[in-house]
């Protein structure tokens, strides 16, 4: 599903990642751990190709993805790689039922089909009653689930996630991290999770842990 050969990245003089080595299967719920600065939310960048590295290679689903340029990478973004981050990011100006359905309407799908797997997803999510609703008369918990379900609106292969829960209380916390694995039955996509949240962590199939770039 996701094979990772000697990825190295640097900003300037600093590097961030030092040769990392990885594979992930299908299906599979990773974490990823370390302390801040050890380059978890880097991999994670360039995992999601929103990111490119100084070297080595990535592949998802036998493509090498790091060699794709312009629009062949956007497409493959949008039509493999779901995105949760900790803020959200849902667009304020649109409700959350337009939020969901905006990566399909960036694959070019239409606005009837779009609404309707949209409203099936915040229906699985238990949101369906805010569909109407914008972002700012939605709770945090129900922000995040508008959040994830825009993440699977385009059936992803992988879902990567950066702190999803890190602006959540502890009970909303503890539903998030239990409705991915609901998700991983229901899809069986692949999660890719970096998260300080210890129980979120071991929670996962299989926990990374990273120190000044490297897994260890």
């Amino acid at each position: 599903m996701i094979e990772v050969k000697d990825i190295r990245k640097s900003y300037g003089p600093l590097e961030v990642l030092k040769g990392i080595n990885l594979q992930i299967n299908k299906g599979e719920i990773v974490s990823i751990v370390g302390a801040s600065g050890a380059g978890k939310t880097t991999l994670l960048q360039i995992l999601g190709t929103l990111d490119n590295p100084d070297s080595g290679q990535l592949f998802i689903n036998n493509t090498e993805v790091n060699t794709l340029k312009g629009k062949k990478i956007a497409k493959f973004r949008n039509q493999n790689i779901g995105f949760v981050f900790q803020f959200h990011h849902l667009l304020p100006e649109f409700t959350a039922l337009e939020n969901v359905c905006i990566p399909y309407y960036i694959g070019n799908g239409n606005k009837k089909e779009a609404e309707a797997k949209a409203m099936h997803l915040l229906e699985i999510l238990g949101v369906a009653a805010r569909a109407q609703h914008k972002p700012n008369e939605l709770s945090g918990g129900e922000q995040q689930r508008v959040a994830v379900a825009r993440a699977l609106i385009n059936s992803p292969a992988i879902i990567l996630a950066d702190e999803p829960s890190g602006n959540l209380d502890s009970a909303t916390a503890n539903n998030l991290h239990q409705l991915f694995f609901k998700l991983r039955e229901e899809f069986n996509q692949t999660f890719v999770i970096v998260t300080h949240n210890d129980e979120l962590a071991a929670m996962a199939d299989r926990k990374i842990v990273m120190r000044d770039g490297n897994i260890v």
